[in-house]
Protein backbone atom coordinates (compact mmCIF):
# COMPACT_ATOMS: atom_id res chain seq x y z
CA UNK A 1 0.00 0.00 0.00
CA UNK A 2 1.54 3.90 -1.14
CA UNK A 3 0.65 6.83 0.37
CA UNK A 4 0.70 10.26 -1.73
CA UNK A 5 -0.13 13.36 0.34
CA UNK A 6 -0.19 16.59 -1.65
CA UNK A 7 -0.61 19.59 1.09
CA UNK A 8 -0.53 23.42 0.01
CA UNK A 9 0.95 25.62 2.66
CA UNK A 10 1.74 29.51 2.18
CA UNK A 11 1.72 33.06 3.81
CA UNK A 12 -1.89 33.21 5.35
CA UNK A 13 -3.39 30.28 3.33
CA UNK A 14 -5.33 27.85 5.01
CA UNK A 15 -4.54 24.45 5.78
CA UNK A 16 -5.22 22.42 2.96
CA UNK A 17 -4.64 18.42 2.56
CA UNK A 18 -5.61 15.96 0.40
CA UNK A 19 -4.62 12.30 0.14
CA UNK A 20 -5.23 9.67 -2.32
CA UNK A 21 -4.26 5.89 -1.08
CA UNK A 22 -3.58 3.57 -3.37
CA UNK A 23 -5.07 0.23 -2.10
CA UNK A 24 -4.09 -3.61 -3.87
CA UNK A 25 -7.26 -5.76 -3.53
CA UNK A 26 -5.93 -9.24 -3.97
CA UNK A 27 -4.05 -11.29 -5.70
CA UNK A 28 -5.07 -13.73 -2.87
CA UNK A 29 -9.16 -14.47 -3.23
CA UNK A 30 -10.92 -14.60 0.20
CA UNK A 31 -14.24 -14.16 -1.61
CA UNK A 32 -13.82 -14.23 -5.70
CA UNK A 33 -13.65 -17.22 -8.04
CA UNK A 34 -10.04 -17.58 -9.02
CA UNK A 35 -7.20 -15.35 -8.47
CA UNK A 36 -7.87 -11.70 -9.38
CA UNK A 37 -6.29 -8.50 -8.17
CA UNK A 38 -7.46 -5.08 -8.02
CA UNK A 39 -5.85 -1.35 -7.65
CA UNK A 40 -7.89 0.60 -6.25
CA UNK A 41 -7.17 4.97 -6.18
CA UNK A 42 -9.32 6.13 -2.89
CA UNK A 43 -10.43 9.66 -2.05
CA UNK A 44 -11.33 8.82 1.27
CA UNK A 45 -13.93 6.08 1.33
CA UNK A 46 -15.29 6.45 -2.23
CA UNK A 47 -13.02 4.68 -5.52
CA UNK A 48 -11.60 7.54 -7.68
CA UNK A 49 -10.10 4.95 -9.53
CA UNK A 50 -9.89 1.38 -10.60
CA UNK A 51 -7.69 -1.27 -12.52
CA UNK A 52 -8.25 -5.08 -13.05
CA UNK A 53 -5.14 -6.66 -12.69
CA UNK A 54 -5.37 -9.73 -14.54
CA UNK A 55 -2.84 -13.25 -15.37
CA UNK A 56 -2.07 -14.76 -12.14
CA UNK A 57 -4.09 -18.05 -13.61
CA UNK A 58 -2.74 -18.02 -17.35
CA UNK A 59 -1.89 -21.47 -18.59
CA UNK A 60 -1.54 -20.70 -22.48
CA UNK A 61 -4.73 -22.61 -23.09
CA UNK A 62 -5.03 -21.56 -26.67
CA UNK A 63 -1.34 -22.89 -27.40
CA UNK A 64 -1.95 -26.12 -25.99
CA UNK A 65 -5.09 -26.10 -28.17
CA UNK A 66 -2.67 -26.16 -30.97
CA UNK A 67 -0.95 -29.54 -30.00
CA UNK A 68 -3.68 -32.00 -29.46
CA UNK A 69 -6.60 -33.68 -31.29
CA UNK A 70 -9.25 -32.57 -30.95
CA UNK A 71 -11.02 -34.99 -27.94
CA UNK A 72 -8.31 -34.03 -26.37
CA UNK A 73 -9.01 -30.38 -26.24
CA UNK A 74 -12.55 -30.72 -25.21
CA UNK A 75 -10.48 -31.85 -21.73
CA UNK A 76 -8.65 -28.89 -21.84
CA UNK A 77 -11.86 -26.28 -22.87
CA UNK A 78 -13.96 -27.29 -19.71
CA UNK A 79 -11.48 -26.64 -17.48
CA UNK A 80 -11.08 -22.44 -18.09
CA UNK A 81 -14.63 -22.05 -16.76
CA UNK A 82 -15.04 -25.00 -14.19
CA UNK A 83 -18.24 -24.27 -13.54
CA UNK A 84 -19.66 -24.19 -16.62
CA UNK A 85 -17.74 -27.26 -18.09
CA UNK A 86 -20.20 -28.67 -20.68
CA UNK A 87 -21.52 -25.67 -21.59
CA UNK A 88 -17.18 -24.90 -22.81
CA UNK A 89 -16.88 -28.39 -24.57
CA UNK A 90 -19.64 -27.51 -26.94
CA UNK A 91 -17.87 -24.26 -28.42
CA UNK A 92 -15.00 -26.74 -29.59
CA UNK A 93 -17.31 -29.74 -31.13
CA UNK A 94 -19.83 -27.18 -32.40
CA UNK A 95 -16.78 -25.20 -34.62
CA UNK A 96 -15.29 -28.48 -35.54
CA UNK A 97 -18.42 -30.45 -36.46
CA UNK A 98 -18.95 -26.86 -38.73
CA UNK A 99 -15.90 -27.90 -40.46
CA UNK A 100 -16.72 -31.27 -41.37
CA UNK A 101 -20.12 -30.76 -42.60
CA UNK A 102 -21.03 -32.83 -40.48
CA UNK A 103 -25.13 -33.63 -39.01
CA UNK A 104 -25.36 -34.90 -35.48
CA UNK A 105 -28.19 -37.58 -34.38
CA UNK A 106 -31.30 -35.68 -33.36
CA UNK A 107 -31.12 -37.76 -29.69
CA UNK A 108 -27.46 -36.22 -29.70
CA UNK A 109 -28.69 -32.46 -30.17
CA UNK A 110 -31.23 -32.88 -27.39
CA UNK A 111 -29.66 -34.23 -24.74
CA UNK A 112 -26.67 -31.81 -25.63
CA UNK A 113 -28.88 -29.02 -24.96
CA UNK A 114 -30.53 -30.71 -22.00
CA UNK A 115 -27.06 -31.24 -20.32
CA UNK A 116 -26.03 -27.61 -21.26
CA UNK A 117 -29.35 -26.14 -19.42
CA UNK A 118 -28.57 -28.83 -16.50
CA UNK A 119 -25.26 -26.97 -16.61
CA UNK A 120 -26.31 -23.42 -16.62
CA UNK A 121 -28.40 -24.51 -13.33
CA UNK A 122 -25.72 -25.61 -11.64
CA UNK A 123 -23.38 -22.52 -12.51
CA UNK A 124 -26.00 -20.52 -11.58
CA UNK A 125 -26.89 -22.22 -8.15
CA UNK A 126 -22.80 -21.65 -7.03
CA UNK A 127 -23.32 -17.86 -7.50
CA UNK A 128 -26.54 -17.52 -5.83
CA UNK A 129 -24.80 -19.33 -3.16
CA UNK A 130 -21.79 -17.86 -3.07
CA UNK A 131 -22.78 -13.72 -3.66
CA UNK A 132 -25.15 -13.35 -0.54
CA UNK A 133 -22.03 -15.15 1.84
CA UNK A 134 -19.71 -12.43 0.00
CA UNK A 135 -21.90 -9.59 1.67
CA UNK A 136 -22.68 -11.48 4.75
CA UNK A 137 -25.18 -13.90 4.72
CA UNK A 138 -23.59 -17.98 5.38
CA UNK A 139 -27.15 -19.60 5.25
CA UNK A 140 -28.19 -19.40 1.30
CA UNK A 141 -25.30 -21.42 0.20
CA UNK A 142 -26.42 -24.33 1.82
CA UNK A 143 -29.97 -24.29 0.44
CA UNK A 144 -27.66 -23.64 -3.08
CA UNK A 145 -25.50 -26.85 -2.33
CA UNK A 146 -28.54 -28.63 -1.49
CA UNK A 147 -29.84 -28.35 -4.66
CA UNK A 148 -25.99 -28.64 -6.59
CA UNK A 149 -25.61 -32.15 -5.19
CA UNK A 150 -29.02 -33.34 -6.04
CA UNK A 151 -28.07 -31.87 -9.94
CA UNK A 152 -24.35 -33.47 -9.94
CA UNK A 153 -25.89 -36.82 -8.86
CA UNK A 154 -27.56 -37.22 -12.30
CA UNK A 155 -24.74 -35.24 -14.15
CA UNK A 156 -21.93 -37.21 -12.42
CA UNK A 157 -24.43 -40.88 -13.41
CA UNK A 158 -24.09 -40.22 -17.07
CA UNK A 159 -20.56 -38.67 -17.63
CA UNK A 160 -18.52 -39.89 -14.34
CA UNK A 161 -17.36 -36.71 -13.72
CA UNK A 162 -18.87 -33.97 -11.12
CA UNK A 163 -17.26 -30.44 -12.54
CA UNK A 164 -15.26 -31.94 -15.66
CA UNK A 165 -18.00 -33.86 -17.50
CA UNK A 166 -15.33 -34.77 -20.93
CA UNK A 167 -18.96 -36.26 -22.43
CA UNK A 168 -19.24 -34.07 -25.57
CA UNK A 169 -17.45 -35.88 -28.82
CA UNK A 170 -17.04 -34.65 -32.31
CA UNK A 171 -20.46 -35.90 -34.05
CA UNK A 172 -22.87 -36.38 -30.49
CA UNK A 173 -21.67 -37.77 -26.76
CA UNK A 174 -19.48 -39.79 -25.50
CA UNK A 175 -22.05 -42.63 -24.53
CA UNK A 176 -25.52 -43.97 -24.69
CA UNK A 177 -27.68 -42.72 -21.87
CA UNK A 178 -27.82 -44.53 -18.77
CA UNK A 179 -31.39 -46.82 -18.57
CA UNK A 180 -33.80 -45.29 -16.62
CA UNK A 181 -31.71 -41.51 -16.39
CA UNK A 182 -34.02 -39.20 -18.02
CA UNK A 183 -36.49 -40.78 -15.17
CA UNK A 184 -34.67 -39.94 -12.57
CA UNK A 185 -33.27 -36.29 -14.19
CA UNK A 186 -36.68 -35.28 -14.28
CA UNK A 187 -37.44 -36.24 -10.74
CA UNK A 188 -34.25 -33.92 -9.59
CA UNK A 189 -36.15 -31.57 -11.99
CA UNK A 190 -38.49 -31.18 -10.45
CA UNK A 191 -37.43 -31.98 -7.12
CA UNK A 192 -35.16 -28.37 -7.12
CA UNK A 193 -38.34 -26.59 -8.96
CA UNK A 194 -40.40 -27.26 -5.85
CA UNK A 195 -37.68 -25.67 -3.75
CA UNK A 196 -36.22 -23.12 -5.28
CA UNK A 197 -38.63 -21.19 -3.32
CA UNK A 198 -36.89 -21.43 -0.51
CA UNK A 199 -33.73 -19.53 -1.75
CA UNK A 200 -36.19 -16.75 -3.18
CA UNK A 201 -38.23 -16.43 0.02
CA UNK A 202 -34.38 -16.29 1.98
CA UNK A 203 -32.68 -14.22 -0.05
CA UNK A 204 -35.44 -12.00 -1.77
CA UNK A 205 -36.95 -11.04 1.42
CA UNK A 206 -34.25 -10.41 3.25
CA UNK A 207 -34.21 -6.35 3.84
CA UNK A 208 -30.23 -6.36 4.49
CA UNK A 209 -29.51 -8.21 1.24
CA UNK A 210 -31.67 -5.61 -0.85
CA UNK A 211 -30.05 -2.59 0.78
CA UNK A 212 -26.84 -4.10 0.01
CA UNK A 213 -27.76 -4.38 -3.36
CA UNK A 214 -29.97 -2.15 -4.59
CA UNK A 215 -28.83 0.74 -6.21
CA UNK A 216 -25.54 -0.29 -6.23
CA UNK A 217 -23.00 -0.63 -9.30
CA UNK A 218 -25.39 0.38 -11.50
CA UNK A 219 -23.94 -0.85 -15.60
CA UNK A 220 -25.85 1.08 -18.40
CA UNK A 221 -26.27 -0.58 -22.04
CA UNK A 222 -23.47 2.22 -23.26
CA UNK A 223 -20.63 0.95 -21.00
CA UNK A 224 -22.05 -2.86 -21.77
CA UNK A 225 -21.80 -2.38 -25.63
CA UNK A 226 -18.42 -0.93 -24.92
CA UNK A 227 -16.69 -3.52 -23.43
CA UNK A 228 -18.48 -6.59 -24.79
CA UNK A 229 -20.36 -7.47 -21.76
CA UNK A 230 -23.09 -10.51 -22.34
CA UNK A 231 -24.86 -12.94 -20.64
CA UNK A 232 -26.93 -12.27 -17.56
CA UNK A 233 -24.85 -9.21 -16.48
CA UNK A 234 -26.20 -7.43 -19.57
CA UNK A 235 -29.42 -8.46 -19.59
CA UNK A 236 -29.64 -7.17 -16.18
CA UNK A 237 -29.44 -3.91 -18.17
CA UNK A 238 -31.64 -4.02 -20.17
CA UNK A 239 -29.75 -5.52 -23.13
CA UNK A 240 -32.68 -7.94 -24.77
CA UNK A 241 -29.82 -10.91 -26.37
CA UNK A 242 -29.88 -14.52 -25.95
CA UNK A 243 -27.81 -16.75 -28.73
CA UNK A 244 -30.41 -19.47 -27.58
CA UNK A 245 -33.33 -17.56 -28.92
CA UNK A 246 -31.35 -15.03 -31.48
CA UNK A 247 -28.74 -17.63 -33.03
CA UNK A 248 -30.30 -20.86 -32.20
CA UNK A 249 -28.05 -23.56 -31.83
CA UNK A 250 -28.61 -27.27 -30.91
CA UNK A 251 -32.25 -27.64 -30.34
CA UNK A 252 -33.00 -24.53 -29.05
CA UNK A 253 -34.54 -23.32 -32.84
CA UNK A 254 -37.35 -25.87 -31.79
CA UNK A 255 -37.69 -24.39 -27.81
CA UNK A 256 -39.68 -21.84 -26.51
CA UNK A 257 -36.76 -19.94 -25.09
CA UNK A 258 -37.56 -17.33 -22.45
CA UNK A 259 -35.01 -14.63 -22.21
CA UNK A 260 -34.77 -12.54 -18.86
CA UNK A 261 -34.25 -9.10 -18.44
CA UNK A 262 -34.32 -6.56 -16.40
CA UNK A 263 -33.70 -2.35 -16.43
CA UNK A 264 -32.16 -1.31 -13.23
CA UNK A 265 -28.71 -2.90 -13.83
CA UNK A 266 -27.81 -2.96 -10.19
CA UNK A 267 -26.01 -5.58 -8.22
CA UNK A 268 -30.03 -6.57 -7.36
CA UNK A 269 -30.81 -6.43 -10.78
CA UNK A 270 -28.14 -8.80 -11.31
CA UNK A 271 -28.67 -11.09 -8.89
CA UNK A 272 -32.77 -11.14 -9.99
CA UNK A 273 -31.46 -12.22 -13.16
CA UNK A 274 -29.49 -15.03 -12.01
CA UNK A 275 -32.18 -16.19 -9.93
CA UNK A 276 -35.11 -16.39 -13.11
CA UNK A 277 -33.19 -17.84 -15.05
CA UNK A 278 -32.95 -20.78 -12.87
CA UNK A 279 -36.62 -21.35 -13.43
CA UNK A 280 -36.46 -20.89 -16.95
CA UNK A 281 -33.85 -23.83 -17.40
CA UNK A 282 -35.60 -25.89 -15.18
CA UNK A 283 -38.43 -25.20 -17.84
CA UNK A 284 -36.14 -26.09 -20.91
CA UNK A 285 -34.65 -28.94 -19.30
CA UNK A 286 -38.19 -30.50 -18.48
CA UNK A 287 -38.87 -30.12 -22.60
CA UNK A 288 -35.83 -31.59 -23.13
CA UNK A 289 -36.76 -34.62 -21.44
CA UNK A 290 -40.07 -34.67 -23.03
CA UNK A 291 -38.62 -34.40 -26.65
CA UNK A 292 -35.95 -37.52 -25.92
CA UNK A 293 -39.06 -39.22 -24.63
CA UNK A 294 -40.58 -38.88 -28.11
CA UNK A 295 -37.67 -39.83 -30.14
CA UNK A 296 -37.63 -43.55 -31.28
CA UNK A 297 -34.02 -45.73 -30.45
CA UNK A 298 -30.94 -44.59 -32.76
CA UNK A 299 -27.31 -43.37 -31.92
CA UNK A 300 -26.24 -40.82 -29.98
CA UNK A 301 -22.94 -40.21 -32.13
CA UNK A 302 -21.50 -40.72 -35.37
CA UNK A 303 -18.71 -43.18 -36.42
CA UNK A 304 -15.07 -41.54 -36.80
CA UNK A 305 -12.29 -42.56 -37.86
CA UNK A 306 -9.20 -43.22 -35.43
CA UNK A 307 -7.70 -40.35 -36.29
CA UNK A 308 -9.86 -37.08 -37.37
CA UNK A 309 -8.86 -34.74 -39.43
CA UNK A 310 -10.76 -31.50 -39.91
CA UNK A 311 -10.55 -29.90 -43.62
CA UNK A 312 -8.62 -27.02 -44.61
CA UNK A 313 -10.07 -23.54 -43.80
CA UNK A 314 -11.84 -21.76 -41.08
CA UNK A 315 -15.32 -21.30 -38.91
CA UNK A 316 -16.45 -19.44 -35.89
CA UNK A 317 -18.67 -21.12 -33.54
CA UNK A 318 -20.21 -19.32 -30.65
CA UNK A 319 -22.75 -20.31 -27.82
CA UNK A 320 -24.40 -18.69 -24.67
CA UNK A 321 -22.72 -20.12 -21.92
CA UNK A 322 -23.96 -19.99 -18.20
CA UNK A 323 -21.37 -16.53 -17.97
CA UNK A 324 -22.24 -15.13 -21.18
CA UNK A 325 -21.33 -15.74 -24.56
CA UNK A 326 -18.41 -17.58 -24.98
CA UNK A 327 -16.80 -17.90 -28.85
CA UNK A 328 -14.47 -20.26 -30.66
CA UNK A 329 -12.53 -19.40 -33.81
CA UNK A 330 -10.96 -22.30 -35.68
CA UNK A 331 -8.11 -22.45 -38.63
CA UNK A 332 -7.97 -25.58 -39.76
CA UNK A 333 -5.03 -26.85 -42.24
CA UNK A 334 -6.08 -30.20 -43.06
CA UNK A 335 -4.74 -31.76 -40.10
CA UNK A 336 -5.80 -33.87 -36.78
CA UNK A 337 -4.59 -30.77 -34.39
CA UNK A 338 -5.70 -27.12 -35.26
CA UNK A 339 -3.60 -24.80 -36.61
CA UNK A 340 -4.96 -22.40 -34.44
CA UNK A 341 -8.06 -22.02 -32.18
CA UNK A 342 -9.17 -18.70 -30.34
CA UNK A 343 -10.84 -18.12 -27.53
CA UNK A 344 -13.86 -15.43 -26.39
CA UNK A 345 -14.51 -16.04 -22.90
CA UNK A 346 -17.30 -14.27 -21.36
CA UNK A 347 -15.46 -13.69 -17.83
CA UNK A 348 -12.59 -11.51 -19.85
CA UNK A 349 -15.11 -8.52 -21.26
CA UNK A 350 -17.29 -8.84 -17.81
CA UNK A 351 -14.49 -8.14 -15.60
CA UNK A 352 -12.38 -5.49 -17.55
CA UNK A 353 -15.59 -3.05 -17.37
CA UNK A 354 -14.80 -2.87 -13.62
CA UNK A 355 -12.81 0.36 -14.29
CA UNK A 356 -15.72 1.79 -15.40
CA UNK A 357 -17.86 0.88 -13.30
CA UNK A 358 -16.13 0.43 -9.71
CA UNK A 359 -15.03 4.52 -9.43
CA UNK A 360 -17.48 6.67 -7.47
CA UNK A 361 -18.51 3.73 -5.34
CA UNK A 362 -17.84 3.25 -1.80
CA UNK A 363 -15.19 0.78 -0.93
CA UNK A 364 -17.64 -0.44 1.35
CA UNK A 365 -19.94 -1.32 -1.93
CA UNK A 366 -16.87 -2.78 -3.30
CA UNK A 367 -17.49 -6.76 -2.84
CA UNK A 368 -21.02 -6.26 -3.53
CA UNK A 369 -20.23 -4.99 -6.97
CA UNK A 370 -17.19 -7.41 -7.98
CA UNK A 371 -19.43 -10.24 -6.89
CA UNK A 372 -22.31 -9.30 -8.89
CA UNK A 373 -20.37 -9.84 -11.71
CA UNK A 374 -20.42 -13.35 -11.89
CA UNK A 375 -17.10 -14.46 -13.13
CA UNK A 376 -14.50 -16.91 -13.21
CA UNK A 377 -10.79 -16.36 -13.19
CA UNK A 378 -9.89 -19.58 -15.00
CA UNK A 379 -11.98 -17.81 -17.73
CA UNK A 380 -10.19 -14.60 -17.91
CA UNK A 381 -7.18 -15.66 -17.92
CA UNK A 382 -7.11 -18.52 -20.04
Amino acid sequence: MTTERIVGIGAGAKELATEDMTLNIGPQHPSTHGVLRLRLTLDGERISAAEPIIGYMHRGAEKLFEVRDFRQIVVLANRHDWLSAFSSELGVVLAAERMLGMEVPARAVWARTLLAELNRILNHLMFLGSYPLEVGAITPIFYAFREREALQRVMEEISGGRMHYMFNRVGGLKEELPAGWTARARKVVSEVRGRMGDIDDLIMGNEIFRARTRGVGVLTQEQILQYGVSGPIARASGLDFDLRRDEPYLAYGDLDVRVVTRTEGDCLARFECLLDQVHASLDLADACLDRLAELPPGPINQRLPKVLKVPEGHTYAWTENPLGINGYYLVSRGEKTPWRMKLRSASFNNIQVLKELLPGNLVADMIAILGSMFFVVGDIDK
